[in-house]
């Protein structure tokens, strides 16, 4: 059980490069460009689950992994994904084609502020389901005989 809690860290730094690499794709080596474009949301989008499943499944096998979830539990995995659904959604509106910003031929996808708050609330709801999911187990009862 100890290897799949070493892939869910593997998994949560992986998230985090990938999450970092669209926030600041000049740090690649990409130009940077005069605003947020679709390949920039979706690398955000990508690694933020990426870092959420990830600490899922670390706090999954290295702290209850021979015991059922409580009923907590689940709805702090339910929390957490529906948390990375609403971001996707939020980030991707003006994509998606129902956003503020109604896109016209010729011109760039605009991330706009209600966007990144919809985006920062529900990372944040994403987080509580992954702390939620944490604190709510069963702890082991060892007896000493």
């Amino acid at each position: 059980m100890i290897r799949v809690a070493q892939l869910g860290i593997a998994m949560a730094l992986l998230g985090i490069v990938i999450t970092f690499m669209g926030l600041f794709p000049g740090l690649i080596g990409f130009p940077p460009t005069p605003g947020v474009g679709v390949t920039q949301i979706l690398l955000m989008i990508g690694g933020l689950s990426l870092l959420i499943l990830g600490a899922l499944t670390f706090v999954r096998f290295m702290f209850y992994a021979n015991q059922p979830l409580t009923l907590a539990q689940q709805i702090g995995i339910r929390l957490a994904l529906t948390g990375l659904t609403f971001a996707a959604l939020g980030a991707l509106a003006d994509v998606l084609g129902f956003g503020s910003n109604l896109r016209r031929l010729g011109e760039d996808i605009l991330f706009g502020p209600i966007q990144m708050v919809g985006l920062l609330i529900s990372f944040g709801a994403a987080s509580a389901g992954v702390m939620l999911f944490a604190l709510a187990g069963q702890p082991e009862v060892t007896r000493d005989e």
